[in-house]
């Protein structure tokens, strides 16, 4: 029999999506922050702790349970540990199965989104540089939150470089219109098209409301 020759085959690239932050020093942020509150999800922060994800999309609402969902369906990794990362305040890049604390939650609360706070520059820093590491050239990294402002990108960009991509469809919608646009998406099974955030045309006119779902 002829020899069998084994042939690398060259991996496919990986899609990661990166979650821009719930809001947590708001008015739902206080609500689940109550040490009265009685509802399933506050009681489990303050005895055992909840998850991120439970609690950001508490928080947030349609705009993260949108994210959270599109990110889950459409993350394609093989050699990234994690294919859906949040960044969280003053935690950097979290899995979204991370459980936090009450006390973890209030800390969260009390860090600016800003570039200039290092108690959120310096973690998310750190995880962005680690994550660059593990990723080639072919990969690339999708962020679901705002390009409009650095708050974000000016980080991750430093790190991440040419594999640092948004959603087109971005561009003019609110949060409540992006939440809505990626529950539809993975409903109908499309994948939205993404661009390099590097050189992009940051914010544009305001796109026609979304359809109603029937």
């Amino acid at each position: 029999m002829p020899d069998i020759v084994s042939r690398r085959v060259p991996p496919f690239a990986q899609t990661t999506f990166l979650l821009s932050p719930a809001r947590t020093d708001g008015r739902r942020g206080r609500i689940v922050l109550d040490e009265q509150a009685t509802f399933p999800l506050a009681v489990r922060l303050r005895e055992q702790g909840a998850t991120i994800a439970d609690v950001f999309s508490f928080v947030s609402g349609l705009y993260f349970r949108g994210k959270l969902a599109y990110a889950r369906e459409y993350a394609r990794t093989h050699s990234v540990r994690h294919g859906v990362l949040v960044i969280v305040p003053g935690m950097g890049l979290a899995p979204p199965e991370t459980v936090i604390t009450l006390a973890d939650l209030r800390a969260i609360a009390t860090i600016g989104v800003e570039p200039e706070e290092p108690r959120f520059r310096e973690p998310l820093e750190r995880d962005a540089a680690a994550l660059a590491m593990q990723l080639s050239e072919a990969d690339r990294v999708v962020l679901l939150g705002s390009i409009a402002t650095g708050k974000y990108v000016d980080v991750l960009g430093r790190h991440l470089g040419a594999r640092l991509h948004f959603p087109l469809e971005f561009v003019g919608r609110g949060d409540m219109s992006r939440g809505g646009l990626m529950l539809r998406c993975v409903g109908g099974g499309r994948e939205l098209e993404y661009s390099r955030v590097d050189g992009a045309v940051r914010r544009g006119q305001r796109p026609p409301r979304l359809e109603r779902i029937r």
